[in-house]
């Protein structure tokens, strides 16, 4: 397992409140406190329709970090708390490693009353080292450098509701990489051609959704299809002009009781002069995984997986399992498309069912490549 993955060594201790948000503290001894968090914790009761919120540490190490601390905090509820309206979540990661590295990361996917609106996105502000291979699926294994830079991303969409599930809005995208560094560069290494020492990309777009999941964390029976585009130029406040197209389809189907039958189908394409740090990128916790996030780069991804989940087993009433496969390639202008170029994937991981009352597990993956492996610890399901 490569040191180099940050998320590759990840314990994670429930060590926090995890209570109903409109609970009260009681009073009591501290034994009495630890019986009440595992009882809000792992107990069946309760009341569905009440919010859930969790907080926990993270503790990572990498040689290129030393020490990562971290804390996780995630929110769900339903508007109103009227369980047809379909589950929104809030989550939140802070960390700080002992080489002076930092940041926050702010996720969420929000449903108004009845599903009208939908917003869904994700904000970033850190200080933390990328690992640079190279673009190209032929970049080599090793790291060519290791970039410095303060970073920060701000991604919207504002989605309304024209027709059930269908949604049709508005995509922001904003991204800054600045006060950029190269370290630790390999011999004969030379700096990205578009971007190299930072800049600044604003885009807007349109997108269309068709997503009738009422659980995000953990869908079992629905079907969802992103399209979008957004472009960046100098209208916007862009130091580069380019297009970036998106297209994301996600099935889930029950097979037999508890089991699920996932696939996604994801690609991403690029036109025009795109710097090197918005090219599209392969890897991740979600797609691709085992593969660190960037580690192969270019103008155009097209990826697919498929995973089998039981949730939970049939002589549990907490612990489940998966298993997954998937595939992918990049391509740009100086590498084409190519079906005998797609690199392979795959692992398996188990489950616990943390929040009974919505249907919401802690997964654990451990995911192998032809490069090593990777493993990932988060709530809810990659997708």
């Amino acid at each position: 397992m490569g040191f180099r993955h940050r998320i590759a060594m990840v314990l994670l201790f429930l060590a926090s409140a995890s209570v109903p948000v409109q609970a009260q503290q009681q009073q009591g001894d501290s034994a009495n406190f630890i019986r009440r968090y595992f009882d809000n914790l792992l107990g069946d009761g309760g009341d569905p329709s009440a919010p859930k919120f969790i907080n926990y540490p993270t503790l990572a190490f990498s040689p290129e970090t030393d020490w990562e601390f971290g804390v996780s905090s995630l929110y769900v509820y339903s508007a109103k708390r009227d369980l047809t309206n379909r589950l929104s979540e809030l989550k939140a990661f802070t960390f700080y490693t002992l080489e002076n590295q930092y940041g926050v990361w702010l996720d969420h996917a929000l449903y108004t009353d009845q599903n009208k609106w939908f917003f869904y996105g994700r904000a970033r502000y850190q200080r933390f080292p990328l690992f640079y291979y190279g673009v190209g699926r032929d970049s080599p294994k090793g790291v060519q450098s290791v970039i410095d830079g303060e970073y920060i991303l701000f991604r919207e969409r504002v989605l309304r509701e024209t027709w059930p599930s269908l949604y049709v809005g508005l995509e922001l995208d904003f991204q800054a990489f600045n006060r950029v560094e190269y370290v630790d560069t390999a011999p004969g290494f030379s700096t990205p051609e578009v971007g190299a020492m930072g800049s600044t990309n604003a885009g807007v777009g349109l997108g269309v959704l068709y997503d009738n999941i009422h659980n995000a964390m953990n869908p079992r029976d629905a079907f969802y299809s992103e399209w979008a585009f957004l472009n960046y130029g100098s209208g916007t406040g862009s130091d580069f002009s380019f297009t970036s197209y998106i297209a994301d389809t996600r099935i889930y189907r029950p097979i037999r009781e508890n089991t699920v039958l996932a696939a996604q189908l994801y690609g991403q394409f690029t036109a025009g002069n795109p710097p090197f740090n918005m090219l599209s990128l392969l890897g991740g916790e979600s797609l691709m995984r085992g593969y660190y996030l960037g580690r192969f780069r270019d103008r155009n991804l097209i990826a697919g997986q498929v995973e089998y989940r039981i949730l939970p087993f049939s002589f549990s009433k907490r612990f489940g399992a998966s298993v997954f496969l998937a595939a992918g390639q990049v391509y740009g202008d100086e590498h084409a498309f190519q079906w005998r170029q797609f690199l392979p994937t795959g692992g398996a991981g188990l489950r616990f069912l943390l929040f009974p009352e919505k249907d919401i597990y802690t997964r654990l993956d451990v995911a192998f490549t032809r490069e090593g492996s990777g493993v990932y610890i988060f709530i809810g399901e990659a997708f």
